[in-house]
């Protein structure tokens, strides 16, 4: 084995597959994109060089500005959710149910693997108004309060995307932190216990730092794929009302199919991996700060 490691020329064969492969599916399509955004058009009506126009031209748009406030607001606050709750969940598992939680776990999973598009059916029709109403309108209307368009209005068709991502995700990075929490060792959490550590001082004082690396990762995950959500808003409404609900990457979608402008959807799918790396790299160096404070 050590021969083969020490020889480039194997190294070279054995990763050969895999490199043509992520270079043909990721850098070809990065590089392929980056060129799109210094044109205008579309392969229909050809393309034009404009430079860097097309940032001027994004970077003034209200569409743009409404849509990174929705993308930012939804990405911080599914990401606080998603995560502590499945943080919660993972201490459900290891400290209550132990043993008896693979059932939980099981369950709480499921959604994750259901797709998109009737999980948003699902959520339709539980805050229906019309044709006929949804449970959680004849719910309120048996207590005497009116009936909600919940999805017709901004505010709370925002709040109803973020439940159904939590809800169908948080089994996800319960998973995630619960690996974490099993890689604690037994005799770390009793001595702990044993020196008077109690339920949220031996959360705070062991848990989470035993679990940092677990957590930040699952941080990343979490915020990057809500930041970049798509399928979410586009099955359940469409980015209405009005465009209140449309994120930068159904902007994308939107500027570059609907519209036929490729180097301005281009343009925006830049701009959305520029503030996913900066967002990355805050996290990365706000944590090792945290570690060698």
């Amino acid at each position: 084995m050590n021969r083969v490691l020490s020889d480039r020329r194997a190294i070279l064969i054995f990763i050969a597959p895999a490199l043509a492969l992520y270079t043909l599916v990721m850098v070809v399509p990065i590089v392929w994109s980056t060129g799109y955004t210094l044109v205008d058009g579309n392969p229909i009506s050809g393309f034009e060089w404009v430079g860097f126009d097309n940032y001027a031209t994004i970077l003034q748009d209200p569409a743009f500005w409404q849509a990174t406030g929705f993308s930012l607001r939804y990405a911080a606050l599914a990401t606080v959710l998603q995560v502590g709750a499945g943080f919660g969940l993972s201490l459900l598992y290891v400290f209550v149910l132990r043993r008896a939680s693979a059932l939980v776990r099981t369950l709480v999973f499921f959604p994750i693997v259901l797709p998109t598009a009737a999980v948003a059916q699902l959520f339709v029709k539980l805050f229906e108004i019309v044709p006929q109403r949804g449970p959680v309108n004849s719910f309120a209307e048996a207590f005497g309060f009116g009936a909600v368009d919940w999805l017709g209005q901004p505010d709370t068709a925002f709040l109803i995307i973020v439940a159904m991502d939590v809800w169908r995700s948080m089994g996800f990075y319960a998973v995630l932190l619960y690996a974490g929490l099993v890689a604690i060792p037994d005799d770390v959490i009793e001595a702990a216990r044993l020196d008077g550590a109690k339920r949220w001082s031996l959360v705070r004082y062991i848990v989470l730092p035993s679990i940092l690396p677990v957590l930040l990762s699952t941080v990343i995950f979490s915020i990057n794929g809500t930041i970049k959500v798509f399928d979410s808003v586009f099955a359940l409404t469409g980015g209405g009302p009005n465009g209140a609900t449309t994120p930068l990457t159904l902007l994308m979608f939107k500027t570059s199919f609907a519209f036929g402008k490729y180097g301005e959807g281009s343009t925006i799918a830049m701009l959305l991996t520029i503030m996913c790396l900066i967002v990355t790299v805050a996290i990365f160096r706000g944590a090792r700060r945290d570690v060698t404070a």
